[in-house]
């Protein structure tokens, strides 16, 4: 019996592609023999599996096949060449109103959502308290869907959803549409249903969650399957995809490989006798290096409140940064950056001379500066890796001109921690207003 409750087996999806609705009418109809169509190929030998009890995300830009392989999985789209072998019953939001009939009302609605899914009425009874309560919308469930928000619908389809006990909870993008307090309900809906040994398949651009909560991340772009592993590799390298630095990448692609460019070979920096910043640290040998070569960052480094180079900073003390760039032809307003992120690749703070609003001008060709970004370190001690880099816009077009992605780690030393990533430094009194 297979580990695997999801199978995808070298899967293509094409779709034709017509100039015009006679033509499409000649070729549905079979009265031409000429190919009057181009082919285009959502997904290309696309595949991966899932483990029973793993929650994988599915990332990607817009257009790269996501939402197509989630309903070729669950059914609603058959797959051009491969299969798919699903072993468990699935539960799928896949897009908002999917599977609802909008003249019926919500309480019709979750039982023909119900009855589609396999279950009988008495079931669906014993469950209906669960999703009412879930979905929160009171007599609002009593009348037709099509006079609900988006909100409100929402809530119901992903109370349904989850609320039916499937072995499979297969979500596109669908929280998105929720306010924040009803996507914190969902999300621990998720730790339980993960606690329980049950499967998630989740696509979303919530970088942040995908990162939190899945075990594993399957990077898609244009149809084709970049590279799974790690949410925080895949989220590096699809942040590289973003900005047009796209890798060419197999499934069987060696991450190391990935997150290095032409140049850079990951040594580390001479120790002794060396005059650069950078040397009196231990910085990452698979640092996450890219960019487009009309600046470089040369050198830079973390210094404390004393003058000393260090990693490791004081909560509560103030720290500086700093990033040297050469610039290697006539750049007009560079934009100078900094992130701190958790070791699970969660960005946690950072900033930028253009949000600081400090313009740097026209930088020529040859010459070097310095960004200097001094603050009071307020996060929670800690292990964080830092990243920098040296961006801008070359008309209306984003252009990162060299970025080191988690290039160094920081630990933040503290005495005393609150929830979260960061201290409010709240400023607290108690008085006593009675015996």
């Amino acid at each position: 019996m297979s580990d695997y409750v999801i199978e995808v087996n070298h899967v293509d999806k094409v779709y034709k592609l017509f100039d015009s609705n006679k033509a499409r009418v000649a070729d549905t109809l079979g009265l031409t023999r000429k190919k009057n169509y181009k082919e285009h190929y959502a997904l290309k030998d696309m595949s991966f599996a899932v483990k029973q009890g793993e929650c994988v995300g599915l990332i990607g830009t817009n257009g790269s096949g996501k939402s197509t392989i989630l309903k070729i999985i669950t059914g609603v789209l058959s797959p051009t060449k491969g299969n798919v072998h699903v072993d468990g019953r699935i539960s799928a939001l896949l897009e908002l109103g999917a599977g609802f009939n909008q003249e019926y009302t919500g309480i019709e609605n979750i039982y023909l959502n119900g009855t589609m899914l396999g279950y009988s009425k008495e079931e669906i009874d014993a469950k209906l308290d669960d999703i009412l309560n879930f979905a929160d919308i009171g007599d609002f469930v009593f009348q037709p869907v099509k006079t609900y928000s988006s909100g409100m619908f929402v809530r119901l389809a992903f109370a349904v959803a989850i609320n039916i006990d499937p072995e499979i909870l297969i979500v596109d993008e669908a929280l998105s549409v929720g306010d924040v307090f009803f996507q914190a309900k969902c999300y621990k809906k998720f730790e339980e249903f993960k606690a329980a040994g049950k499967t998630i398949l989740f696509v979303s651009h919530d970088l942040g969650a995908i990162s939190k909560y899945c075990d594993r991340a399957v990077l898609i772009n244009k149809g084709d399957k970049v590279a799974e592993g790690t949410p925080k590799d895949m989220i590096d390298i699809y942040k590289k995809i973003l900005v047009g630095q796209e890798p060419v990448l197999s499934s069987k692609v060696d991450l190391a490989d990935a997150f290095n460019t032409d140049g850079a070979d990951g040594s580390q920096p001479k120790q002794a006798g060396a005059t650069n910043w950078k040397s009196n640290y231990q910085l990452n040998p698979n640092v996450n290096e890219y960019g487009d070569g009309r600046a470089s960052i040369v050198d830079f480094a973390v210094i404390d409140d004393n003058g000393n180079y260090t990693n490791a900073i004081m909560k509560g003390s103030t720290f500086t940064v700093k990033s040297k760039v050469h610039f290697n032809t006539d750049i007009e307003n560079p934009i100078f950056t900094l992130t701190f992120k958790t070791l699970k690749g969660i960005d946690v703070t950072g900033t930028n001379t253009m949000y600081e609003k400090c313009d740097v001008g026209l930088c020529k060709e040859g010459s070097e500066y310095v960004a200097t970004f001094t603050q009071k370190m307020d996060m929670q001690g800690g292990e964080y890796l830092m990243s920098i880099s040296c961006t801008g816009y070359d008309g209306v077009d984003f252009v990162a001109y060299h970025r080191l992605y988690d290039v160094m780690n920081i630990t933040v030393v503290s005495t005393k921690n609150t929830v979260g990533y960061y201290d409010m430094n709240s400023k607290v009194t108690v008085t006593k207003v009675k015996d």
